[in-house]
């Protein structure tokens, strides 16, 4: 993996990359790796264990959540949405939304800011 990471953390340029390779599971718990951080936005990797989850809270800006591995039950604005490995799903901003991993699940979410 050295060779395709850069050293803040960040995918190298030019370089095809399995996502799910650069965050791994710890038991009990959800890891989380910043790949990118700019004014337009933020690229995110996040690892859960089962039964992890985040609790429901709304954001400002649009977040588009794609599953890397395992299954999700997301609930956006009170509706459950379940997603699988290569699906992705809009959570829109000011939405109250949460979520919960059936299973180790591992996705990138993807801030758009404005």
């Amino acid at each position: 993996m050295a060779d395709i990471q850069r050293s803040d953390g960040g995918i190298a340029p030019a370089k095809a990359v399995r996502l799910a390779e650069h965050v791994d599971y710890a038991p009990g718990a959800v890891v989380s790796k910043t790949l990118a951080k700019s004014p337009a936005g933020t690229l995110t990797l996040f690892a859960f264990d089962d039964g992890q989850g985040l609790s429901e809270h709304s954001a400002p800006f649009d977040a588009y959540v794609t599953v890397l591995d395992g299954v999700v039950d997301l609930v956006i604005g009170g509706v459950t949405v379940p997603a699988i490995e290569g699906e992705t799903v809009l959570m829109p901003a000011n939405v109250p939304h949460g979520l919960t991993a059936r299973g180790r699940f591992k996705m990138l979410l993807t801030m758009i800011r404005g």
